[in-house]
């Protein structure tokens, strides 16, 4: 699988979009930095989109993309939970802010039900329940050649009954704020550095190994002190951590 990073951040600059990550060319997981990251055609060529859960951030997108569907006679399948679903057209494309592109056909939706595999095209899905204020899953997608990634989008602390489910070669993780916001970030079912560590010694724990780690929902202007303190737990833990950053490129 080639992944590439379109937004790694919870807020938008200059530099920052919100998280989105492209899987083959056609595969879309969370739909932060879309549309501003691709070109027309290549929007075109996409064949999916799995959703997280339904907070702005990750869904900000879908409207536009719609519109640009729509344009140009294409159609497009998102596949996310019921909770998602619903917000979604109840307050983005209920056709005050935004066309329904559901009711018009440019999309359309397939249920996702957390903890049960489904094929999307070349790969196999789980949704796994994830710790936030919303309903929220992170999503393990395996390739034919049964390598995988496991995506959390965001997330609290206690994962320990993700772990004991998924088996990827690539984590791609959130980590919102440095340790000094623990307290705040926390509240929000959010991660620090010190509260990935946790999370990680969980995992290698329960696993018996540590895959390499990405991070990923980073706060643009704090990102450099997470970084500095990222490095301490890698170095501890002995696992390869990096910040993912816009146009970043993975292979598994």
């Amino acid at each position: 699988m080639y992944i590439q990073i379109l937004g790694s951040h919870n807020c938008e600059t200059i530099s920052a979009r919100l998280n989105c990550l492209m899987i083959d060319d056609t595969l879309i997981l969370d739909a932060g930095g879309l549309t501003s990251s691709l070109s027309i055609e290549a929007q075109i060529k996409l064949k999916a989109i799995l959703l997280t859960h339904s907070h702005y951030d990750h869904v900000r997108d879908i409207p536009a993309l719609g519109m640009n569907f729509y344009l140009n006679n294409s159609t497009l399948n998102i596949y996310t939970t019921q909770p998602v679903y619903e917000s979604l057209t109840r307050y983005l494309l209920n056709d005050y802010l935004y066309p329904n592109w559901f009711q018009k056909q440019v999309f359309t939706f397939t249920p996702i039900e957390p903890l049960q595999s489904v094929q999307v095209y070349d790969y196999s899905i789980l949704a796994v329940p994830v710790n936030h204020p919303v309903p929220a899953v992170g999503y393990q997608v395996t390739g034919p050649d049964g390598k995988s990634l496991f995506y959390t989008g965001d997330t609290g602390i206690n994962l320990s009954e993700v772990w004991k489910i998924i088996n990827p070669q690539i984590l791609i993780i959130e980590c919102t704020a440095p340790d000094r916001y623990e307290a705040s970030v926390g509240k929000f079912k959010h991660l620090t550095p010190g509260l990935l560590r946790q999370e990680l010694m969980s995992f290698r724990e329960i696993k018996g190994y540590l895959p390499r780690v990405i991070l990923i929902h980073i706060t643009p202007w704090l990102e450099t002190e997470i970084v500095r303190e990222v490095a301490e737990i890698a170095r501890t833990l002995a696992v390869s951590i990096e910040p993912a950053h816009e146009g970043m490129k993975l292979t598994i």
